[in-house]
């Protein structure tokens, strides 16, 4: 069993940056892919980055390449997503999620889910 609970949302201006955390309970956190996933109002939840249990494979929706990065630090049981040059499209409610296999993009691929953390970026 894995909780997870995300922080580090806020509000941001365009071009603004944020780190969001996910911080995990469980000694086994560290087998488990982590993602980040955002729904805004009235869209479905899209998958935006993922880490795997090394670290050392990560994957980002088009919408963020090259903009956000997503790091683990297995020690604190802890994954951030650092979002740069934030968008009033990047707007969302941001969610952790936990999953037992490799590769995971989907939100049913996930099990274990936090219950987000808000990110509103203004023009």
């Amino acid at each position: 069993q894995v909780q997870v609970v995300e922080s580090g949302g806020g509000s941001a201006r365009l071009g603004d940056s944020l780190r969001l955390s996910c911080a995990a309970s469980g000694r086994t956190f560290k087998i488990y892919t982590v993602g980040w996933f955002r729904q805004a109002p009235g869209k479905e939840r899209q998958f935006v980055a993922n880490i795997n249990a090394n670290g050392d494979i990560t994957n980002y929706a088009d919408s963020v390449k090259g903009r956000y990065t997503v790091s683990r630090d297995n020690a604190k049981n802890t994954v951030y997503l650092q979002m740069n040059n934030l968008k009033p499209e990047d707007t969302a409610l941001y969610y952790c999620a936990a999953s037992n296999r490799y590769p995971a993009w989907h939100v049913t691929h996930y099990t274990y889910w936090g219950q987000g953390t808000q990110v509103t970026v203004s023009s």
